[in-house]
């Protein structure tokens, strides 16, 4: 599974890569996996720089209270991309019905790495 790496050793840093575009889309990737973690989601935060949330189980989320857009990545269990929503912005929601997981990033991300449905993407730890 695509994200066990992260969730066998959550404290360890991790990049979050595109495989299939042969580049980096996080420098550093943060786990909402609980409950807590996953209702707070991004909330209070004024920007992600080269950083990424995975939300998992997750196929919907939104973006009310927040105040930047992102990029949304929308994966199956083995990290291939079914959807993107590009650039969302607040007071907005989205959702992949097959999806397992949601990446959050910072918008414009997809865009410059060239990220598409159907690329895969891959942990690998920063260390």
């Amino acid at each position: 599974m695509f994200l066990s790496p992260l969730l066998r050793e959550p404290n360890r840093p991790w990049v979050l890569e595109d495989t299939t575009a042969g580049a980096v889309l996080a420098s550093s990737v943060e786990a909402a996996v609980d409950s807590e973690s996953r209702r707070r989601g991004l909330l209070g935060r004024t920007g992600l720089g080269d950083a990424a949330l995975v939300i998992a189980p997750s196929n919907a989320v939104h973006t009310f209270f927040m105040r930047f857009p992102i990029d949304v990545v929308f994966v199956d269990r083995t990290g291939r991309v079914l959807r993107i929503a590009a650039s969302v912005p607040a007071w907005r929601m989205t959702a992949s019905w097959r999806a397992f997981a949601t990446i959050e990033l910072a918008a414009g991300t997809v865009a410059r790495i060239g990220t598409a449905a159907g690329h895969t993407l891959a942990l690998r730890c920063a260390s």
